[in-house]
């Protein structure tokens, strides 16, 4: 993932024109339109087996409008970093098998919960990613969610079982080093507040690195403690003390 210098960030809205500055990232939920954009993305982080296609990518915005994220280069357009999420509940967390068990388009969502799975995050730019769930941030308060979870690959495993051919993958994935996680996806993750590593799952999804072998982490949405409170705070001033509070936290 290619780091940049912090950039300013700039929000629209859905039926809302967004006026990015100049350095900025205009961070905004996906529409429809937005599908070629996210292509060009899906194409440039992953491989041809693991990337979405544009059926995928339209279904998830079209049953998730409010949980499909997007960053984006004011100036022409490309898409930086984008966030697909979906509710869950932990009794589908445990009978999943696989991250297309987890990942799949349902609606509408069965059952009421508080968790968020994250179906895809893909990006080229570390500061995007941070403004896209910087952006997020008021919008789960105000509805209540509380963590999300989401499927991580391991791209050390297969170098580490080279040396450690009889230890079972979740003692790698629990591994720490400077506290940290030893792989550097889950530490990669653990920085952007996943912390909890909850399980470890073998042919969750094709990764070769990862021996196809996937991490269930969670991380929890800070001050969602106070979802009875958030409720009742408008929107507009969750967004205005979003910078203040999401340092803080």
């Amino acid at each position: 993932m290619a780091m940049a210098s912090p950039r300013r960030m700039t929000q629209s809205h859905p039926g809302e024109e967004s006026v990015p500055s100049t350095g900025s990232v205009e961070v905004r939920f996906l529409r429809p339109g937005d599908v070629e954009a996210l292509i060009a993305l899906e194409q440039a982080k992953w491989e041809q087996d693991q990337a979405a296609d544009r059926t995928e990518l339209a279904a998830r915005i079209e049953a998730y409008p409010r949980l499909s994220i997007g960053a984006f280069e004011p100036a022409g357009g490309a898409a930086l970093a984008s966030l697909f999420m979906k509710p869950i509940t932990t009794a589908q967390l445990r009978s999943a098998v696989t991250w297309a068990d987890c990942a799949r388009v349902e609606t509408p969502a069965s059952t009421v919960t508080g968790s968020l799975f994250g179906i895809s995050l893909s990006s080229v730019d570390a500061d995007a990613v941070t403004a896209i769930f910087e952006f997020f941030w008021p919008h789960a308060l105000k509805h209540g969610w509380r963590d999300i979870y989401l499927g991580s690959p391991m791209p050390g495993l297969r170098s580490w079982k080279r040396a450690n051919p009889d230890t079972p993958a979740d003692v790698y994935m629990r591994e720490r080093r400077h506290s940290l996680p030893r792989d550097p996806q889950l530490r990669y993750y653990h920085r952007k507040g996943f912390k909890d590593i909850v399980s470890c799952r073998p042919g969750y999804f094709p990764h070769a690195a990862s021996l196809d072998y996937g991490a269930v982490l969670r991380g929890h949405i800070p001050l969602s403690a106070g979802a009875p409170l958030w409720r009742f705070v408008p929107l507009s001033w969750l967004k205005q003390m979003r910078r203040l509070l999401f340092r803080l936290v």
